[in-house]
């Protein structure tokens, strides 16, 4: 394979862009890892006791990530993400304006491998959301396993991420005076083995739950589609029914976690590594879908709730496709 290498003078922002990509790839896939090592290391040293306070920290503050997290301004207007956002670009793009006496549900498509779009747009200030929604504030939900990292759980809390529990996206709904967002990354994990370039398959059909929790807290419903996501990276071929993709499904069932076999550029070449290509991501929020609380929806309701969704997400995606890049003729796929 011909490596093909990056320039030798290359304009400093653009090393700045690398750089803090670089740092979101590592706390993505291993600073969790890290953290738990250095809690190991302290608690099997002579700093012991550093273990001990936050073992006691952690029994103490075990629910706050399904209480609404705790976030920190500073560090969502860290200028790293300014430079995270640059490196792709992210863009926010509004179709129509909320009301911020309302709770919303943000179903965010597609997974991707690292969910970069989501990050870039809901759990820092570079993309512009505070302006294009105001009087909102989104909570971006992930896999409860990550909470339980020692250290690692209070720097991703500060970025507005909690945990993607009912009680957590029941909590964030709950606020009586509206303003939060819940946006929930419909597809999960499993929809990762499926990014690729071209990729336009949605891991949703089987997927009611987040429609169930906003009949019951009348919260708006809002398709959120993210174009460039799957472009990101390149994925080992996984077809369903290879042994590659049953050994991964597997996987994932039993660590909650999908493990894609994924790669893309380097740091100093651009032929291979983990880092993700430099393909713009254009996030579009639609129109809201009004939905009347109901405590007890039954399943036909569910279902009936559940094909609105999907056919105002594939209006959406049929409305937006040809301004970023996907051909006329091609659809999303419901899977």
């Amino acid at each position: 394979m011909k490596v093909e290498f990056a320039p030798l003078h290359i304009p400093l922002a653009r090393r700045a862009q690398t750089a803090a990509v670089l740092q979101w790839v590592f706390s993505f896939l291993l600073l969790a890892q890290c953290c738990c090592a250095v809690f190991l290391i302290f608690l099997f040293g002579d700093f012991w006791f550093i273990s001990a306070f936050y073992a006691l920290w952690l029994y103490l503050d075990w629910e706050t990530p399904q209480n609404g997290g705790r976030r920190s301004k500073w560090v969502r207007n860290w200028t790293v993400w300014r430079y995270f956002k640059e490196y792709f670009p992210i863009h926010l793009i509004k179709t129509s304006d909320l009301d911020p006496s309302h709770n919303y549900l943000f179903g965010f498509h597609p997974h991707g491998v690292l969910v970069a779009g989501a990050f870039g747009n809901f759990c820092t200030e570079y993309t512009g959301f505070q302006k294009l929604f105001p009087g909102l504030t989104p909570y971006l939900h992930i896999l409860p396993f990550w909470f339980r990292c020692p250290f690692f759980r209070e720097y991703i809390m500060c970025a507005g991420l909690v945990s993607a529990t009912k009680r957590s996206v029941s909590h964030v709904l709950s606020n009586e005076k509206g303003g939060n967002i819940s946006v929930i990354v419909i597809g999960g994990a499993e929809e990762s083995l499926d990014a690729r370039p071209g990729s336009l398959t949605l891991n949703i059909l089987k997927r009611k739950g987040f429609i169930k929790v906003a009949l019951k807290h009348g919260a708006q419903l809002v398709p959120v589609f993210s174009f460039g996501e799957n472009e990101l990276f390149k994925q080992i071929s996984n077809p369903k029914g290879s042994w590659l993709r049953t050994w991964q499904e597997k996987l994932q069932k039993i660590m909650g976690f999908a493990l894609p076999l994924f790669h893309g550029r380097g740091i100093f070449q651009y032929s291979f590594g983990l880092m993700p290509y430099r393909k713009p991501i254009h996030t579009v929020v639609g129109d809201p879908i009004v939905v009347k609380q109901n405590l007890n929806p039954t399943i036909e309701e569910i279902d009936q709730l559940h094909q609105k969704y999907l056919q105002e997400l594939q209006k959406l995606f049929d409305k937006n496709k040809e301004k970023y890049g996907i051909p006329e003729q091609m659809s999303l796929t419901f899977t």
